[in-house]
């Protein structure tokens, strides 16, 4: 056995899930994403889903997907920086950028890339970055790629995040880097503390937006502008792949930023642009999600029914103040056990284990969209009441 294959050969931790018929990943769907869904030959109610405004088949999007992919074809093959610029990269930068309320915007081909690409380029030696600790993978990521002195303070701590900025030389840049809404918790980034800490500082902040975006604020613009602090965050970033149902992301900040990353983030001038298709998509559910303010209420409506069903029914679902609803399980195999039975009784959910969440913390994760019934609710929350109660999770 060579090197590589034995250093790897002793890794049956996803084996031993499978034997006890309780592995719960890369489950196979058979039609298109929506409230329910096809999968083994039955209808499943899809509670395991980001498209929290239930645009992922909407018939615009589609056509506008379809016509973009019959002007200019299945892909750019190239860079931004080189041949893989077109008008509609351009444009959907600029209505972003206004949505947001910054001056510019750069489009990437995935979210996860943005954080990967970004965050490396604007602090370095001599600098300060301090996140979160329960920040998003691509943080962690994007943080571990850069050559600052990493910093970090206890979820959504203010005392903690203040000792550490008193760590910090005060000539030097320091980047708070936060979720706007932590995605396996569903709770806020305290935005109002954690601007007058950056004024106290002088320090700069930088807010993932994925799962904000066409939830919280006017017209879906984020978690930013719900908490009125979009002057005072240095830099929002947004994906694609959530309410925009498509794929991709971007960073919005100031002209001179943008201008710097625009030239210097790895992951955008040596990646290939984003499709047509992609890009036509987002665009178009942009332009729903700010003319649907009907949506949005939707999206809320069932958001609070759901919230109150599950708090109701004795679930432990932490802060969560967003269609992101954790039901807490706190230990591995029940989590894995659990998702399987709620399979069985027709559910989707995803399961949230170590390095996602710590060892103590695993849970189910709820997600809504405005799409969901207060009937697909009920059953969901009857059924998973049943699930919790067979493995004494809850009383």
């Amino acid at each position: 056995m060579n090197l590589l294959k034995e250093k790897f050969a002793k890794y049956d931790i996803p084996q031993q899930f499978m034997a006890k018929g309780v592995y719960p990943y890369f489950r196979t769907i058979d039609s298109h994403q929506d409230t329910e869904v096809l999968m083994d030959g039955k209808k499943v109610l899809m509670f395991g889903s980001n498209a929290y405004m239930g645009l992922t088949y909407e018939q615009r999007i589609i056509d506008a997907a379809i016509e973009a992919t019959k002007k200019y074809g299945t892909g750019c093959a190239g860079s931004r920086l080189l041949n893989g610029t077109l008008d509609i990269h351009v444009e959907l930068e600029k209505e972003l950028a206004e949505f947001v309320g910054k001056d510019e915007a750069l489009c990437f081909s995935t979210g996860f890339t943005v954080n990967e690409g970004v965050i490396p380029q604007l602090v370095g030696r001599g600098d300060y970055i301090i996140c979160d600790d329960r920040d998003h993978a691509s943080i962690v990521d994007g943080r571990r790629l850069s050559f600052a002195t990493q910093l970090k303070y206890k979820h959504n701590d203010m005392e903690a995040l203040e000792k550490e900025l008193q760590k910090c030389e005060p000539d030097a840049v320091k980047l708070i880097v936060v979720d706007g809404v932590f995605s396996m918790e569903g709770d806020l980034a305290n935005l109002p503390e954690i601007v007058r800490l950056k004024k106290k500082y002088n320090a700069s902040i930088y807010v993932d937006e994925a799962h904000g975006l066409g939830v919280f604020g006017k017209q879906g613009r984020g978690v930013c502008d719900h908490f009125g602090v979009t002057e005072d965050v240095d830099l929002i970033m947004g994906t694609f792949s959530k309410s925009l149902a498509s794929i991709g992301g971007f960073v919005a900040g100031d002209k001179e930023v943008i201008n710097w990353l625009r030239h210097n983030a790895r992951s955008y001038i040596f990646q290939a642009s984003n499709t047509p298709a992609a890009t036509a998509a987002a665009r178009e559910a942009l332009h729903i999600i700010k003319n649907s303010p009907e949506r949005i209420q939707q999206l809320w409506d069932i958001t609070n029914y759901a919230l109150k069903k599950f708090r109701d029914a004795g679930f432990e679902i932490g802060e969560t103040e967003s269609p992101i609803i954790p039901l807490y399980v706190r230990d591995t195999e029940k989590t894995f056990a659990v998702t399987k039975l709620a399979f069985d009784e027709g559910i989707f959910i995803n399961p949230v284990i170590p390095p996602a969440c710590a060892p103590q913390d695993t849970l189910v994760r709820v997600a809504l969209m405005a799409t969901h019934t207060r009937e697909q609710v009920d059953f969901a929350v009857e059924k998973l009441t049943k699930c919790f109660r067979l493995l004494g999770i809850i009383e």
